[in-house]
């Protein structure tokens, strides 16, 4: 049976699926529902900190998400639970861990697992409260199922956004491992509004300007850039220097200090390494096309912006940005996500709107299991004791606020980064550690994991590394890395890696 989605009344829904749809619509809104603030729930997929308001990288150029930082609260330390796409999102929709789904991979989609088949996820829980849910792009990490599966979720599915127009063959030489279709990225003819973010923006737009005032909303809509390919049009290309001045800051021999297991978590992964980038120069190509697609996924959350003012919905909208996990683009001397570094755990997260103070700046450490618990506050929704995470409010009414907990970060079982305000601690599943001084050395050059002087930091540190650590569940797939104690071995996709094998290039 065919399905078109129920974008407005009168679109064609298929009989039975619109039948269930209804019912579900027709539930009684919570007395005094429609004076609960909305919530804008933007995500960007890949964004590390390359935001003008986040200072990460300082020719980037994000008008738009910076008036809004303006009138908004922003987290300088915020990190996902994470560093991948499927069990970050997971992550922060159940308010769970991933040590405690264990769902570390690509797949499988939780709604498979018996387990957490049932789980009310964020967007479940406002729904149950009398909000109408919407989503377009990406939110989830694909794989949600049909119809039915996709109805539980959100009450309202737009397009899917994605990649969009791509040239006819890949911009780049040959990557190694495999050589990926999606490792590309550069400049060819086309047009933004062939783009699948612009039409997410699009779509996003056309439901502020067409929901009922009479039901709050919970409108969720992901943009799939500065993720690879990250291809740009001529204009946002043109507004970086093609010089090395737009590249970050690295050492040489940066990994001479870190524990061989550090390159496990990235083993054979498809992005390419700091290496392969220069020989085939294409570093500066791939810096301007991640800082040119940043600001193009801007323009489109300006779009947004404006038409949230011009709606006259701002007011009692609350807005918050994030992304699922950080990016390298060739510190630590690779390029892509999967660490425990800061460049591949920390994410812009901003909020704003009401009850949210202006101009804040919190330099605490928040998480992306947070956002769950925040947003029930903040809306005044019933709350759960079963979300791992906490609440964000006391931070958004003083930026100064302090937080006892500090954010963790966990990449497969046994492998996890602990980040307080001024420190980093990494520990990995063979027990190798390292300890890094984020307030002298942010670019974590130096590991001091080594020296005594540090051991109560690593001590307080390490009481938080997770009492839960699951290993991965059944029907995991792509970049699973597991290690067997006993043999001091481990096994990366299926294959055991030696302490003998060299190490990829």
């Amino acid at each position: 049976m065919s399905f078109v989605p129920h974008v407005l009344a009168g679109h064609a829904v298929s009989l039975v699926v619109g039948a269930w749809f209804l019912a579900i619509a027709a539930r009684p809104v919570q007395a005094g529902g429609a004076d609960r603030p909305n919530v804008l729930f933007i995500a960007i997929d890949d964004q590390n900190d390359w935001i003008g308001a986040f200072g990460g990288h300082p020719l980037v150029k994000t008008p738009h998400l910076d008036r809004l930082a303006e009138r908004g609260t922003i987290f300088l330390n915020a990190h996902c639970q994470a560093p991948l796409c499927n069990p970050s999102r997971t992550s922060l929709m159940l308010g769970l861990r991933s040590t405690t789904t264990g769902i570390y991979g690509l797949a499988p989609w939780f709604r498979t697992l018996p387990e957490w088949r049932d789980r009310v996820s964020l967007p479940q829980h406002f729904r149950s409260a009398g909000y109408r849910t919407l989503v377009t792009g990406k939110i989830y990490h694909g794989g949600v199922g049909g119809p039915r599966q996709r109805l539980q979720e959100f009450d309202v599915w737009g397009p899917a956004g994605g990649i969009g127009v791509t040239p006819k063959e890949k911009l780049i030489p040959p990557t190694p491992m495999g050589n990926h279709p999606l490792m590309d990225w550069g400049v060819f003819p086309h047009r933004d509004e062939d783009k699948g973010d612009y039409q997410v923006a699009s779509w996003t737009i056309e439901q502020l300007k067409s929901l009922p005032r009479e039901q709050p909303f919970f409108l969720a809509a992901g943009f799939f850039l500065p993720h690879v390919p990250c291809y740009a049009t001529q204009e946002w290309f043109d507004l970086y220097p093609d010089d090395d001045s737009v590249l970050p800051p690295i050492d040489e021999r940066d990994r001479d200090d870190t524990p061989r297991f550090s390159w496990y978590t990235h083993w054979q992964l498809p992005e390419p390494r700091l290496a392969w980038v220069r020989e085939n120069n294409q570093w500066r190509n791939l810096v301007r096309s991640y800082l040119a697609c940043t600001s193009f996924v801007d323009a489109q959350v300006g779009r947004i912006l404006a038409t949230l003012e011009e709606q006259g919905l701002a007011e009692n909208t609350i807005v918050v940005i994030w992304g699922d996990h950080g990016w390298h683009l060739g510190e630590k001397l690779i390029t892509g996500k999967n660490t425990l570094w800061d460049r591949g755990t920390k994410v812009p997260l901003l909020f704003a709107g009401p009850g949210i103070t202006a101009g804040g700046r919190s330099a605490q450490p928040a998480e992306l299991l947070d956002l769950y618990p925040t947003l029930i506050d903040l809306c005044g929704l019933n709350p759960r004791d079963d979300l791992e995470g906490v609440s964000l409010r006391p931070q958004l009414r003083d930026a100064s606020s302090p937080r006892v907990r500090p954010a963790i970060t966990s990449h497969n079982q046994g492998n996890h980064g602990i980040r307080s305000e001024r420190w980093r601690y990494i520990r990995y599943a063979d027990g190798s550690q390292e300890l890094y001084d984020m307030l002298n050395d942010p670019s974590e050059w130096k590991n001091l994991a080594d020296d005594p002087q540090f051991a109560e930091v690593i001590a307080e540190h390490r009481r938080w590394l997770p009492r839960v650590d699951r290993p991965p569940v059944a029907g995991s797939a792509h970049r699973v890395l597991t290690y067997d104690p006993d043999t001091d071995q481990a096994v990366w996709e299926g294959t055991t890696v030696l302490r003998s094998d060299p190490i990829p290039d």
